[in-house]
Formats: structure tokens, sequence, C-alpha cells
């Protein structure tokens, strides 16, 4: 499974800014243009790259051009601390991905605080995207697959490895784990 490259997560950032400087909300983009919000949230997060001809529909709700849209070079972010409650949480279910600052734009690492609740699993089709990663498990297990290689970690053990190698993460134990994570360059 390909995940996020850094070509969709710029797309996505300047479609994001433009959206905001625009003073509209995903879901009123949404009912303006007729995509579904869903495809606004995955276009933004990086997640799809969008034909020219969604792209473009996307785009008249704002309304920009093709080249404009292109031209554009959104403001990155120039916060130096986060508080807890502002990270954004890009994980789903029962596995929790607080975003170390909300636009990973001319970032060249990606910081998460990851937290897998009892039976959380990144899934059976493993993760391949470009770059390398590593973390560190502050409480609790998991279970990492990396290739035919697999480990059980606990408090105060770490990982690092080339994330073209298909992975795998799962909660292993009777309570959750917590762990924090690096991905260089940011394309998870």
């Amino acid at each position: 499974m390909t995940n996020t490259s850094q070509h969709d997560l710029i797309l996505g950032a300047r479609l994001r800014a433009l959206r905001e400087r625009a003073g509209l909300s995903q879901r009123a983009l949404a009912k303006k243009t007729g995509v579904p919000n869903s495809t606004i949230s995955l276009i933004e997060s990086g997640k799809t790259n969008p034909s020219v001809g969604a792209l473009r529909r996307v785009l008249d709700g704002i309304p920009v051009s093709l080249s404009q849209f292109f031209e554009f070079e959104p403001e990155m972010e120039k916060t130096t601390f986060y508080a807890a409650e502002d990270l954004p949480e890009i994980g789903k279910g029962r596995l929790s991905l607080k975003q170390v600052g909300t636009d990973l734009l001319g970032r060249a690492m990606m910081i998460l605080f990851e937290t897998y609740e009892i039976g959380a699993d990144t899934g059976r089709v493993m993760y391949v995207h470009e770059g390398e990663e590593g973390g560190v498990v502050i409480s609790g297990r998991i279970e990492i697959t990396v290739d035919d290689q697999r480990k059980i970690l606990g408090p105060g053990d770490a990982y690092y490895f080339d994330s073209k190698r298909p992975h795998r993460f799962r909660q292993v134990g009777p309570e959750p784990c917590v762990l924090v994570s690096a991905c260089t360059p940011p394309t998870f």
C-alpha cells in the first residue's frame, strides 16, 4: 500500500490554504461545488491526487484558476510550540495519530504522538512509502512487522527502518500502547 507523496501533501496544503483564505469550510466548498466533503478532505490531507477535472471543479468553488492554483505559494507554518489539545488528529478508530504541527508544507520531518487502543492495528495490508521512520515506545506494547521481521516492543524500546520496506503496527497486551514517532520526509 503506497501512502502520501510529498507532491500530494503540497497540493493538499495549497488547496487548504486557498479554501481557508476564501473563508470556506470543507463542507461549504463541497456544497458549492457538488464535490463530496470526503473527497476535499482526502485531497487536502494528501491522501488522494485528484484528476484535473475534479481539481477544476473544486477550484471553481473558491474561485481560482488552475494556473493561479499552481502559482500560489502558501505561507509556511511558523509555530514553534504546540499544546496537546492543538495537535491535529489524523488517525481513526482505535488508532490515534496526533501530528505535531497543522501543516507539513516545507517540513522535512513528520512527528506523531500515537496511541494504539487495545486491538488497534494499521491493517493487514502493509504500508510502503518513501523515507525513513523511527520511534520510541512510551507505554504498553506494540508488535511491529517490517518485511519478514516481527518484534514486540515495550516501554523504552525503539525502532528505525527504511519506509520502503513493507511494515505494519499492531497493539498487543492488556493496555493501550503509546509511542512517539518521526518520518522523513513527511510522506506517511
